[in-house]
């Protein structure tokens, strides 16, 4: 394997890019959890995890190579991040499975070969029992658990930008709520018998009412926390619920469920999305319960090594 050399022989990996396969870290659009992910891939669920390399062969193919020593890629993989070069080469004896297709979408291709494709089928795999089908992307144009997922971990990338964007739309909630108030007020003293009651607009049945707790919560948020709870009386699948790093001591929390993705900072809010809400991202503010909940969490969460 090489991500430089400039041969053009058949076999040689021409490397384009490396993603971990761990139970902390994996690319999310494969599934919920770890099993789950790696059973995508038809790897077995090894709790030390693998390194993909994604490249092309000589002929320009598409392969993705899962070799067990993580270590490797994880090195090669911080190096790219940061800017500097990095020959990923894993030695033979690590390869696990070499794989045809690419589990994720790339926009590179290596230079001098012919455009990346799938391989063709060695002779006899199109047979009954043959090789399986080449892998490819999840279909992401829909909305659907792969976009969920990966909105969620967007979210965790631009937490900042989220949660400004979530206090703007807050202050001007409030804001539309305090003039309704006041309209109300001025009919009152038009002699409204109804305003003359106390009566007031209903709550948004989405949002949590922040510092002094909820609200009235969306149904489909009051059932992913109630099976977070149950995450912490029965240990979900490895994967599901996995703690990352976070300014100013925190941790940023990402768990899945059936139909469900939560991301949330340990020192802030949470946001939730759902497979039945297409595009929407449904905030859940701190209140009393859910600095609890993410403190128990993320005792039960897996965490990059």
């Amino acid at each position: 394997m090489t991500g430089t050399d400039e041969s053009t022989d058949d076999d040689s990996l021409f490397v384009l890019s490396a993603v971990l396969l761990t139970p902390a870290q994996f690319p999310s659009v494969l599934g919920d959890d770890f099993p789950e992910a790696c059973a995508a891939l038809g790897l077995e669920a090894y709790e030390r995890g693998y390194g993909l390399v994604l490249g092309q062969d000589g002929t320009g193919a598409r392969w993705t190579v899962a070799v067990d020593d993580v270590s490797l890629v994880a090195v090669a993989i911080a190096a790219w991040d940061c800017g500097m070069e990095h020959d990923l080469s894993p030695d033979e004896r690590t390869v696990v499975a070499a794989l045809p297709g690419w589990p994720l979408a790339l926009a590179v291709a290596a230079p001098g070969i012919p455009a990346p494709h799938d391989p063709e089928p060695e002779p006899g795999e199109d047979d009954i029992g043959g090789a399986r089908p080449p892998l490819a992307p999840p279909d992401t144009t829909e909305w659907g658990s792969a976009q969920r997922r990966l909105g969620a971990d967007e979210i965790a990338l631009q937490w900042e930008a989220w949660r400004a964007q979530f206090d703007s739309e807050d202050e001007q909630r409030r804001a539309d709520v305090d003039s309704t108030e006041d309209a109300d007020g001025e009919r009152d003293a038009d002699g409204d018998p109804e305003g003359a009651r106390g009566e007031k607009s209903e709550p948004d049945p989405t949002r949590d009412s922040g510092p002094g707790g909820p609200d009235i919560l969306h149904e489909g948020v009051r059932r992913v926390l109630k099976e977070l709870h149950g995450y912490l009386e029965s240990p979900p699948p490895l994967g599901r619920v996995r703690s990352g790093f976070a300014p100013a001591g925190a941790r940023m929390m990402r768990a899945d469920g059936p139909g469900w993705s939560l991301v949330a900072r340990t020192d802030d809010i949470a946001y939730i999305l759902l497979d039945d809400e297409p595009n929407e991202v449904l905030p859940v503010g701190r209140g009393p319960e859910l600095p609890k909940l993410l403190e128990a969490l993320d005792t039960i969460a897996v965490r990059p090594f």
